[in-house]
C-alpha cells in the first residue's frame, strides 16, 4: 500500500524555481563544494543564532550559557521569530546556487526551505493548541525542565537555578497573556482539562516553603543536587538554599497561584466540545495539522478508513494467540481476562514497582547485547530506565523518552509512569521498552545527535511520522529476533500496535467527524484491552493535540512498506543492518524523503 504521494518531486519543482539559474551545464568539483560550504555555513550561522535566542534549548544542549534564563513566549517574539524565517528563506533563495550543490547539501536546502516555508503558512495557525493541557505544559514542564535538565555542579549553577525560580512569574503572566488571546479567537480547552491542570499546579505548592512539612518538589531537587556537591562548604550551601527559599515564595508561588486563579475562573467558560472543528476555520487547521504530522497527503477519510482495515487484522492476529493459550470465548472476553486477571500486573506497592522497574531494565539490558544483529551504526550516549516524577505522574502518559545530552553529561532516560501497576500490565513490558528504549527513540535520537557532517537542524529536525514510525516499528522487529517467546507478551506487542492502529480511528473521529469525547472511549473500550483510565486518557489526548496520534501507524507502515519493497528487489543482497543505517544516518526527514533515500540505496546496490 502506497501511503506516500510523492510530494517531494513537487517541492523539488517548485525550489528549482525560485532557485537562480546558472548559466552553466556542469560544475567542477571545487565550484561544488565551495558552494556547499556557503550553504552549510549558513545553515551553522541560522542554527546558532536561533541557539542563541533560546536559553532552553542551550540548556538541553548541556550549554550553560544562558541557564539563568527562560525563553521568550510572547506573541511579538513568535512574529520577531517569523521575521527572522521570512529573511532566512528569501537569503538562502536569493544566494544560494542550488545546482551548484553536492547531493547531500541539496537534501538539506530541501529540508531547510520546506521547513521554513510550512513554518511561514502555519503561522496563522499559531493560537490554535493548548499550551497548558493535562499531558504537558508550563505547568509542569517548568518544574520538569529544572529537575531534569539543569544540572548544578558549582555555584554558578546554583545561582542560575535560582535566578530561573525567580522569573518564572513573568513567564507564567506570558502564558496567562497567550491563554487570554486564544480564548479571544475561541480556542479554549475542554472541561475536562482543567481539574488535571490545577491538580497538578496545586501540587507545585504542596511542602516546604510553601506549606511546610517535607520539602516541595523544586526545593527537594534543588537541595538534593546542592547536598552533592563538594566544591561548596555548608555556608554557601545554606546561603543558596535560603535564596531558593525566597524565590520559590517571591515567585514560583504567585506565578502558580495567578494561573491557578485564570485556569479556575477559565474553567467556567469552557464548553464540551472537544474537536478542532471547533476552532475558526478548524476544518481547513486539521487538514493542514494531518498533513504536517503525517508528511503526506492522506485525508482525514482515508486515515480513517486505514485504521478501520489494521483494527480488524489486529484482531484476527489476536484471535490466533487467544487459540495458542487455550482460551475459548469472544474476543471482548479475552480483553476483560487479561484486564482483570491479576497474574498480568504487578502489585500496586513500592515493592511491586521496583519489580517493574527491575523488569523493564532487564529487557533494554538484554536488546543492548543484541543490537549488533540489526545495526551497524551504534550511539555513543547509554540509557537509563527512571520512573517519572511524583508530582507529574497523575496527568503525564504512561511512558516516553527523554534524549541525552549531547556533550555526554546526561544520559537517554526511557520513562515508565507507574502512578498506578493496573495501566501498565506485565504483557505490555517489552513491546513498552522497546519503543521507547532500544532499538526505538534511544538508538534514533542518540545516532541523530551524534552524526558528523550533518547540519545542525538537521540533527534535531522533528518529523513525527518519521519518529513514533520508527519507534512503532521497533515494537516488531524483535517479534523477528525470537523475542516474545510468552504469547501474552506476543499479545502485549499486538495490543500496543492495536492502540495506534484505533489511534487512526478516534483521532479522525473526533476532530473530522464531530465524534465526542465518550464516542472515542466507547470504540476503545469496544476494540481494546486497555483499562478505562487509558481509554479515557488516550481519547483526552486525542482532544488536546489534533492529528498527533496518527503519525505512529502511517509511519510504521511506511517504514514496512519500503523494507519489504527492498527487501523483494534486493533478494539475498539485502541487509537489514543496511537498511536501518539508511533510515537513521541523515536524522529526522518526511516520509516522501525517506522513500527517495531507500530507493536510491536498493538503487546503488542493484
Amino acid at each position: 500500500m502506497n501511503l506516500v504521494k510523492n510530494s517531494l518531486l513537487f517541492i523539488l519543482a517548485i525550489l528549482a524555481a525560485c532557485t537562480p539559474e546558472s548559466k552553466k551545464i556542469s560544475y567542477t568539483a571545487e565550484e561544488m563544494a565551495a558552494e556547499s560550504k556557503k550553504t552549510n555555513d549558513f545553515f551553522e550561522k541560522s542554527f546558532n543564532e536561533g541557539l542563541d535566542r533560546s536559553p532552553e534549548f542551550q540548556t538541553q544542549l548541556g550549554i550553560k550559557t544562558n541557564q539563568d534564563k527562560w525563553d521568550n513566549y510572547s506573541d511579538e517574539n513568535a512574529k520577531t521569530e517569523l521575521e527572522i524565517t521570512k529573511q532566512e528563506l528569501q537569503w538562502i533563495k536569493d544566494s544560494i546556487n542550488y545546482n551548484a550543490l553536492d547531493e547531500n547539501t541539496k537534501v538539506s536546502y530541501d529540508l531547510f526551505v520546506a521547513s521554513a516555508e510550512k513554518e511561514i503558512n502555519n503561522f496563522k495557525y499559531r493560537h490554535y493548541n493548548y499550551p497548558v493541557n493535562q499531558m504537558f505544559g508550563m505547568h509542569s514542564g517548568k518544574p520538569a525542565f529544572l529537575i531534569n535538565m539543569h544540572q548544578i555542579t558549582n555555584r554558578v549553577d546554583a545561582e542560575a537555578y535560582i535566578s530561573r525560580l525567580n522569573k518564572l512569574k513573568p513567564v507564567f503572566d506570558q502564558l496567562i497573556v497567550n491563554l487570554k488571546t486564544r480564548e479571544e479567537k475561541g480556542i479554549v480547552p475542554p472541561k475536562f482539562v482543567f481539574p488535571r491542570v490545577i491538580s497538578d499546579s496545586k501540587n507545585l505548592l504542596k511542602g516546604a516553603p510553601f506549606t511546610g512539612g517535607e520539602p516541595s518538589t523544586l526545593l527537594a531537587d534543588f537541595s538534593g543536587k546542592l547536598s552533592r556537591l563538594d566544591n561548596l562548604d555548608q555556608n554557601e550551601k545554606e546561603e543558596l538554599l535560603s535564596q531558593a527559599n525566597e524565590a520559590l515564595i517571591g515567585s514560583v508561588k504567585p506565578a502558580y497561584q495567578g494561573l491557578i486563579f485564570f485556569l479556575s475562573e477559565q474553567e467556567k467558560r469552557a464548553t464540551t466540545d472537544d474537536g478542532a472543528w471547533k476552532f475558526p476555520d478548524g476544518v481547513a487547521f486539521f487538514s493542514q495539522a494531518l498533513k504536517n504530522t503525517t508528511t503526506t497527503d492522506l485525508t482525514s477519510d482515508e486515515i480513517h478508513e486505514i485504521g478501520l482495515k489494521e483494527v480488524a487484522r489486529i484482531h484476527d492476529e489476536m484471535r490466533k494467540i487467544m487459540k495458542k493459550v487455550g482460551f475459548e470465548a469472544e474476543l471482548q472476553d479475552f480483553f476483560e481476562f487479561l484486564k482483570t486477571d491479576d497474574q498480568f500486573y504487578y502489585p500496586n506497592t513500592d515493592n511491586g514497582k521496583i519489580a517493574y522497574m527491575d523488569s523493564a531494565t532487564s529487557i533494554i539490558n538484554n536488546m543492548k547485547n543484541r543490537l549488533g544483529e540489526l545495526f551497524l551504526t551504534k550511539p555513543k550516549a547509554d540509557m537509563v530506565v527512571k520512573r517519572v516524577e511524583a508530582f507529574r505522574e497523575q496527568s503525564a502518559g504512561k511512558a516516553f523518552y527523554q534524549r541525552p545530552a549531547p556533550d555526554g553529561t546526561r544520559p537517554g532516560t526511557y520513562y515508565a509512569n507507574l502512578a498506578d501497576s493496573k495501566n501498565m500490565p506485565k504483557f505490555e513490558m517489552e513491546a513498552l521498552a522497546y519503543h521507547e528504549g532500544i532499538p526505538g527513540h534511544h538508538m534514533q535520537l542518540s545516532i541523530s545527535q551524534e552524526l558528523e557532517g550533518l547540519p545542525k537542524f538537521r540533527k534535531y529536525s522533528r518529523y513525527t511520522a518519521y519518529t513514533e514510525g520508527w519507534g512503532l516499528y521497533c515494537e516488531y522487529i524483535p517479534k523477528e529476533m525470537g523475542l516474545y517467546e510468552n504469547p501474552y507478551s506476543d499479545y502485549g506487542r499486538l495490543a500496543m500496535e492495536l492502540w495506534r492502529a484505533c489511534r487512526l480511528v478516534v483521532d479522525t473521529g473526533i476532530h473530522g467527524k464531530k465524534w465526542t469525547r465518550e464516542d472515542g472511549i466507547a470504540y476503545y473500550q469496544e476494540n481494546t484491552s486497555g483499562s478505562e483510565r487509558e481509554c479515557v486518557r488516550m481519547v483526552e489526548r486525542h482532544i488536546i493535540m489534533p492529528s498527533q496520534a496518527t503519525a505512529y501507524k502511517i509511519g510504521m507502515l511506511k517504514i514496512l512498506e519500503l523494507r519489504e519493497g527492498a527487501k523483494t528487489r534486493l533478494g539475498e543482497k539485502f541487509d537489514i543492518r543496511e537498511f536501518h543505517d539508511v533510515v537513521l544516518t541523515s536524522g529526522a526527514v518526511p516520509l516522501d524523503l525517506l522513500e527517495t533515500m531507500v530507493n536510491d540505496w536498493v538503487a546503488s546496490k542493484s
